[in-house]
């Protein structure tokens, strides 16, 4: 088994998360540059774009996701969102994702022929860069899941953040040290899931 292998096995959704690290801010921050800087793309196309949230600017972001929430989700379930919520706040900090659709409109426009390929092409970029980075932290002993509250918070975190409008948010990613592992993964059969022909 290779060490990639034993690292995409150690990559789950860790949901009880910690501050427990001997990775600083800084080392972390250079791995999500890593990342991002050798992540593939469409035609070259760089369109992903990171925003790295410590600190203040990490609770605050999860805290305006909760109130977000509360205006739509019924009372008697909202205990359960906000314990969901409350989650992601107790670790290191939450890496945003996002696609400049700038980069992604100048391409169809270059190349109309697969305009309406683009922006599949740089949500597959995107994915990648997000299972890169997981993938990263999981090496390191960094627990993380993968969050999906837009569009919902699309505009708030725009203003918190002074993000450009072509940035287009795909997914949320709060990060820290493992506090308890996860349950163990159920397999649907490799044989339904491959075929192999000569």
């Amino acid at each position: 088994m290779t060490q990639f292998q034993t690292f995409t096995q150690q990559r789950r959704s860790i949901y009880h998360l910690g501050t427990t690290t001997q990775v600083s801010e800084p080392d972390l921050t250079e791995l999500f540059k890593s990342c991002l800087y050798e992540a593939p793309s469409a035609f070259n196309s760089q369109s992903s774009r990171l925003i790295v949230l410590y600190g203040t600017a990490y609770q605050s972001f999860w805290q305006m996701v909760l109130d977000t929430l509360k205006q739509i989700v019924a009372p008697e379930k909202f205990a359960a969102t906000q314990e969901r919520i409350a989650s992601f706040t107790t670790g290191i900090g939450t890496v945003l994702f996002f696609e400049d659709m700038n980069i992604v409109q100048g391409l169809q426009q270059k190349m109309p022929t697969y305009a309406d390929n683009f922006p599949i092409w740089a949500e597959h970029s995107n994915a990648m860069l997000q299972y890169m980075i997981w993938t990263a932290l999981a090496e390191i002993k960094i627990g993380a899941s993968l969050q999906h509250y837009n569009p919902l918070i699309d505009d708030k975190t725009r203003k918190m953040f002074d993000i450009p409008v072509s940035w287009k948010l795909i997914a949320q990613m709060p990060f820290g040290s493992i506090t308890q592992a996860p349950q163990d993964k159920s397999h649907e059969s490799l044989d339904k899931r491959l075929k192999i022909f000569r």
